[in-house]
């Protein structure tokens, strides 16, 4: 790749490369800012705002505080808070009534892209980036060019000296199992639940054992009572979640500082010991509603709901009518088959890759000694001397900033952080 010299007539300050929850705080961020306000345009590849759409099942609650939302811990006299949002739909009285801290994902949703509308003149749907290509003045790089593809094939170039990155998570298989008609992720559920219209289904398989796989689980048991429901679980059971005070302080702002702060032996008891805030785990009472219902089918007879435990789906093979799980039982160390009409792989997600999407351009930035990106405290890629344009990433920093890196809990914060250092920086906007 050869990089672009000279310069543009209009180069925007910043560039954000989707237009999920973080850079959607970004842009409320952008809104509210105090001073000279700094150039931005947001790419996003869908046609318009969505977060996990197929996952927003309709007894399902958040995980996070309301008060978690775009801008209150930034800002609490923000009017993107959820709580403004609540009296623009005239539900705040109600809410209130409702004693309730964690909303349903489907009023959640719904929040996000009232806040979303409200910021739409920053945002260009249905836009792809395809590449990014340096932009040399003087032997050094100042900017970025990023070219972006239509949903009609058409292309475009936009100029920006700071891209920030936000293209969320990517679902997530294991290892010798692909998607097809009969095995499915469970980000995509919803939709293909739709495809199935009012086919009958003999037996469902759910693979996992975090908060998705014990919602698709319960969401499937309910919608087809005909069914059967086998639950591959890769542990003894389903282990909860610790939302108690004290774990959920490394879920505060304060916390990515003394994660970031921390020698990498600390940063990895940070994991050790409060995985199970986050990962793999699920909601108390969710559990024990799986658990009432599997019992009361035990007592009625009948049962439908299955809880397989220790089991390591190894592959899937796909046919016309079936799909058949190669699994690996642990407990007997045995290696058998399970026939299904569908199996929904809820196996979590990997961290966002920069470098994909940045290309040759990932070259430079500097990298430690495990490979991973170097970041700055305030989320900015480490870049070679003869750099002065930005990179920025909302999300794939849990190495540097801790398990909250890709969650909701600091978005607000994290937005805020970014945005003044792009502001006020010793790289700052010309």
């Amino acid at each position: 790749m050869k990089p672009t010299h000279g310069t543009a007539s209009a180069v925007h300050d910043l560039v954000g490369v989707g237009f999920g929850p973080a850079n959607l705080a970004l842009a409320v961020a952008l809104e509210e800012f105090e001073g000279p306000k700094p150039t931005a345009l947001f790419l996003e590849k869908r046609p318009g705002p969505a977060w996990h759409p197929g996952m927003l099942l309709e007894d399902a609650t958040m995980q996070v505080s309301f008060l978690k939302d775009l801008a209150t811990i930034r800002n609490p006299r923000s009017s993107f808070s959820f709580l403004s949002y609540l009296h623009d739909r005239g539900r705040l009285v109600d809410f209130v009534n409702h004693k309730e801290f964690f909303p349903s994902r489907v009023e959640f949703h719904d929040y996000l892209e009232w806040a979303a509308a409200r910021v739409a003149h920053q945002v260009r749907y249905g836009t792809e980036v395809v590449g990014v290509h340096p932009v040399t003045e003087h032997q050094t790089v100042t900017a970025f060019d990023l070219v972006a593809r239509r949903a009609d094939g058409t292309e475009h170039t936009t100029r920006t000296r700071n891209i920030v990155i936000g293209t969320g998570l990517v679902p997530r298989l294991p290892t010798g199992v692909t998607s097809s008609q009969r095995v499915w992720h469970s980000a995509e559920l919803l939709p293909r639940l739709a495809e199935l219209g009012q086919r009958t289904v003999g037996t469902f398989a759910v693979v996992g054992a975090g908060q998705s796989a014990a919602e698709v689980t319960a969401h499937l048991h309910s919608r087809f009572p005909e069914s059967r429901i086998h639950a591959l679980l890769p542990r003894y059971g389903y282990s909860p979640s610790d939302d108690s005070p004290f774990a959920n302080r490394v879920f505060d702002p304060v916390a990515v500082d003394h994660f970031y702060d921390a020698v990498p032996a600390v940063r990895e008891r940070f994991y050790e010991q409060h995985s199970n805030t986050n990962y793999a785990v699920v909601d108390l009472d969710l559990i024990n509603e799986l658990y009432r219902r599997s019992y009361q089918e035990s007592v009625r007879g009948g049962r439908r709901l299955h809880f397989e435990p220790m089991c390591r789906v190894v592959a899937a093979d796909s046919g016309p009518d079936r799909v058949q799980l190669h699994v690996d039982r642990l407990l007997e160390d045995t290696r058998d088959q399970l026939e299904a009409d569908i199996a929904v792989f809820a196996t979590g997600y990997h961290p966002m890759d920069p470098a994909a999407l940045l290309g040759a351009a990932a070259d430079l930035c500097k990298r430690d000694s495990a490979g991973r990106l170097r970041v700055s405290r305030e989320y900015r890629v480490e870049t070679s001397a003869d750099v002065t344009a930005g990179v920025y990433l909302q999300g794939g920093v849990e190495h540097t900033h801790g398990i909250s890196a890709s969650l909701l809990s600091n978005v607000a914060v994290r937005a805020g952080e970014i945005l003044t250092s792009i502001a006020t920086g010793p790289r700052a906007a010309r």
